[in-house]
């Protein structure tokens, strides 16, 4: 009887503490919330400089988008640095992220920062910049547009395997993985990517003090490192993050004591989620990404 009253007993004990510590680890977490929190009003709402980090490979992103119009139109956010470090990615995500960093760049200084590297839809990002800063080593350039195909009609036959399609024209079904490329469709793709060179080629013209013959004789899809794109002209100093507030405050008259307020567009996440990640940093495992249409990318073979 005094054993079942004892046993009784612990558990009592056991349970009130696990009780504490549940209430006083859900305490300790609302104060966490609510610090980080604080600190990103009370930072966002006073005087600084944003920066954007624009890294991995780009693509189309509507909430990168709408947070560059936030900054466009903060009086708070003096200027935009933006950080990159991708190898590119579509074409058009290059042009969109561009034109939406110039609509900044029309109401406050917008510096580029190239960190590792910040080649082909990269180094078009870096274009939007009043002024671009690259490490020595940072690996830039590759300015051209590619299409890469695959075609396994050969292996099909050797395994027995035939594929048809119906078609409302000729070039509707190119390319096809299932056939060879047609010489039509081959002059079709490869117009679709002359076209979108020359744009580019005319951008880097536009944005750097270069001739179109200049642009287009560093076109030829070489990278350089941060060194020789400066003896180029494709970038306008050696540095990096450091030195790209010393001339914001040296040229733009930014006082390199705000404090930088990193832009977050990243997919909304739950309370737990967002407290995970700031202990942890991010994640190992990337998000899935894909690449559809004309590609502005290094992807060394």
């Amino acid at each position: 009887m005094s054993f079942d009253t004892d046993a009784i007993t612990d558990r009592r004990r056991l349970k009130r503490r696990l009780f504490f510590w549940r209430l006083a680890a859900f305490v300790a977490f609302l104060i966490i919330i609510g610090v980080v929190a604080g600190r990103f009003v009370d930072s966002g709402s006073k005087p600084h400089v944003a920066r954007l980090d624009v890294s991995s490979v780009i693509v189309e992103n509507d909430r990168r988008q709408k947070a560059l119009a936030t900054i466009a139109k903060d009086d708070q956010a003096k200027a935009l640095i933006v950080y990159i470090n991708s190898p590119g990615g579509t074409t058009y995500a290059g042009e969109q992220l561009y034109k939406s960093l110039r609509r900044v760049a029309a109401k406050k200084p917008v510096v580029t920062v190239i960190g590792t590297v910040g080649a082909s839809g990269g180094y078009m990002t870096a274009l939007a910049g009043d002024r671009i800063f690259a490490g020595e080593s940072s690996i830039t350039g590759s300015i051209g547009v590619i299409v890469q195909l695959t075609e396994f009609s050969k292996l099909m036959e050797k395994v027995g395997i035939s594929a048809s399609s119906i078609t409302s024209g000729k070039l509707k079904g190119e390319p096809s993985p299932f056939k060879p490329l047609s010489e039509e469709g081959r002059r079709n793709l490869q117009d679709m990517v002359t076209q979108s060179h020359n744009w580019f080629v005319d951008l880097v013209a536009e944005r750097r003090p270069l001739s179109p013959a200049e642009a287009a004789a560093y076109a030829n899809g070489g990278v350089y490192i941060g060194k020789s794109a400066l003896q180029k002209g494709l970038i306008d100093e050696l540095g990096g993050l450091v030195e790209a507030r010393i001339w914001l405050e040296s040229e733009k008259k930014i006082p390199a004591s705000l404090p930088m307020v990193m832009v977050d567009y990243s997919a909304p996440k739950g309370p737990l989620e967002r407290l995970l990640q700031g202990m942890l940093g991010k994640s190992v495992i990337s998000e899935r990404l894909t690449l559809d249409g004309l590609i502005s990318l290094w992807h060394p073979k």
